[in-house]
């Protein structure tokens, strides 16, 4: 492509050169044709050799040009300042050597308005207009201009290659798609018992998940064409060209189909409408309104199932999710520790791994991973152990990366004062006391007093050893607990608080607003639910207010502190308990920097 564009340059510029070329030598002729003088003139009358002289006057009378001719039928010009002294020169010329030259006299012309005025004018939007047009043809390769493009479709056509079997972690999903796979391999399957396969499939789930993999899988299982393409490739500036694509996009797969329509963050284009601050009349509404008509208004489209994927199914138009249109909504969860083990496995095949790597451990170590973490995780221990100049991964860049991705990188080289290490120490001491003791939470991995590039200055991360489901009472308690733990510390070891425990305390906060508001774990409040769990989307919560007033707000407001200083006072007793292992684990991390789970577990058992 680049080459083209190269060749096609090269010609434009080539023929503007040849244009000027033309342009000046033109010119030179004319200058060379004005090296006639008058003296010649006169010595060739004089010598016979001119057979008729035209004068012709211009419309700046009197000057104008003379015009000799001669009787070897060659022509001579030059122009003078009074015409009239030419032809009583003539005149004296003939007598003095006895000789008739004729004279003829052409008339003035008339000023033309169109070579004067507009071809001028015609000529230099002629230039202009090729300019403009080799800046266009430029930029789109030779192709036509984008201006005739806009109402086209930007989906991208493609033979996936991708198979079921590629896809690791999801195994429920799978099997929900595998009817959709089955339809467009063999239909008749379906029709002949009067059954209608889903139009629709939506994927939805969090960030990573795997929903654009197993869309891929899908069509790679089928053989069928793939027409991918996001939902922020159908808004533009102009009104009525996402609708416009739309059309363009479901015309072209009707003639491809069976087929599937794959539209990622659909979210961009289907959200509910009548939620814009400005009318509900726009761009993006009426792009909505033809996506629902051709998923399921009066054209059938037989044989295209359309697949999208969102992480905001709460933001869509409910016309858009009825049966008919998204007939099936099929939930993209974060893998649990045997579909993590699994995803580690498809990533490691790949990698070199050396004897110590236990992908079984990794697992149990990265709860709430998705795919696409796991992958970025052995990925960062692949490029450390390149900088090591190892061609294999060891366990212990698996658990660096794992820091690295989690919390941060360690800034080994800040410099911390001896005071502040001292401080974190017993900081972090807390907090993994009440990992250790407490029965529902989980063991302590690594305890580190380095500071990481999220502004932490120090950590304390814990091992889980199974995935949950839910959360009981007990264990949200614990929660808050644990993150008082390093607040506790400080003040009875120093007697004076820092500004380290903010995060602590803004996490043990929302958990006990949680227990109060929507999960009805309040005693005095009872099962209520104050929190519709959503977030704020303005078109749809401007001008809204809650459903409880300010005394229950005052309520819950209360009912939070109290569970926040009952959970302070219950984690303060056990600290004070074991007083002695949290200055020994603070000794501990001020020698070493950095403590593992047998290091700090072997502290309970001196």
């Amino acid at each position: 492509m680049l080459k083209r564009r190269s060749n096609n340059m090269f010609w434009y510029l080539l023929i503007v050169g040849a244009f000027i070329s033309c342009i000046l030598w033109m010119n030179n002729l004319n200058s060379q044709a004005t090296q006639y003088t008058k003296n010649d003139f006169i010595q060739d009358v004089n010598a016979g050799e001119v057979e008729r002289v035209v004068l012709a006057p211009s419309k700046d009378v009197p000057t104008g040009t003379v015009y000799a001719y001669a009787k070897s039928g060659e022509g001579y010009s030059f122009h003078v300042t009074d015409i009239s002294q030419i032809e009583d020169l003539i005149t004296e010329l003939n007598a003095a050597n006895a000789v008739n030259v004729p004279v003829y006299v052409r008339a003035i012309p008339e000023e033309s308005w169109f070579v004067n005025q507009l071809l001028p004018l015609l000529i230099v939007a002629a230039l202009v207009m090729l300019f403009f047009g080799m800046m266009n043809a430029q930029q789109n390769g030779g192709a036509n201009g984008k201006m005739m493009d806009f109402g086209k479709s930007r989906a991208r056509k493609s033979e996936s290659d991708t198979k079921l079997q590629d896809v690791a972690g999801l195994k429920e999903e799978k099997e929900d798609l595998e009817e959709i796979i089955e339809f467009l391999k063999n239909p008749s399957k379906f029709t002949q018992v009067g059954a209608r396969i889903p139009k629709g499939v939506l994927l939805e789930g969090p960030p990573g998940t795997g929903k654009t993999l197993l869309a891929k899988a899908i069509a790679g299982e089928a053989g069928v064409p793939f027409f991918t393409v996001s939902g922020s490739d159908f808004m533009e500036m102009f009104v009525g060209v996402g609708a416009s694509r739309v059309r363009d996009l479901f015309e072209d797969a009707k003639k491809n189909a069976p087929c599937i329509i794959f539209i990622d963050e659909i979210d961009a284009v289907a959200r509910k409408r009548g939620t814009g601050m400005g009318g509900g009349h726009d761009e993006r509404e009426q792009t909505l309104n033809q996506l629902l008509v051709e998923m399921d208004g009066f054209t059938a489209n037989t044989g295209i199932i359309v697949l999208a994927a969102t992480n905001r199914v709460d933001i869509l138009d409910p016309a858009i999710l009825r049966p008919g249109r998204f007939d099936r909504k099929i939930t993209v969860n974060r893998p649990d520790v045997g579909g993590r083990y699994d995803i580690l496995k498809v990533h490691a095949k790949t990698r070199p791994l050396g004897d110590d790597v236990d992908l079984n451990q990794v697992a149990q170590t990265t709860v709430g991973f998705t795919g696409a973490d796991l992958e970025n995780l052995l990925n960062e221990a692949s490029i450390r152990a390149a900088m090591d100049d190892r061609k294999y991964i060891l366990q212990s860049d698996i658990q660096k990366a794992f820091i690295k991705v989690g919390i941060g990188s360690e800034k080994k080289s800040r410099v911390i004062s001896d005071k502040e290490k001292r401080i974190t120490a017993y900081h972090e001491a807390g907090h993994a006391i009440l990992f250790h003791v407490l029965p529902d939470m989980d063991p302590v991995y690594t305890v580190s007093i380095i500071p990481t590039g999220t502004g932490a200055a120090g950590y304390t991360m814990p091992l889980p050893e199974k995935d949950e489901m839910f959360l009981t009472k007990g264990k949200m308690k614990q929660d808050i607990m644990v993150s008082l733990g390093g607040r506790i510390a400080e003040e009875l070891i120093f007697g004076d608080i820092t500004t380290g425990a903010s995060s602590d305390i803004q996490k043990a906060t929302m958990r006990a607003r949680s227990m109060v508001t929507r999960f009805g774990m309040s005693e005095k409040l009872g099962l209520i639910n104050y929190d519709d769990g959503q977030e704020v989307f303005i078109g749809r919560d401007f001008g809204q207010t809650r459903s409880y007033g300010e005394e229950t707000a005052n309520a819950i407001d209360d009912e939070v502190r109290s569970i926040v200083q009952k959970c302070y006072e219950e984690a303060k007793e056990i600290i004070l308990k074991h007083e002695n292992i949290l200055h020994k684990c603070a000794d501990l991390l001020l020698e070493k920097e950095r403590i593992t789970r047998e290091e700090f577990e072997g502290l309970w058992e001196a």
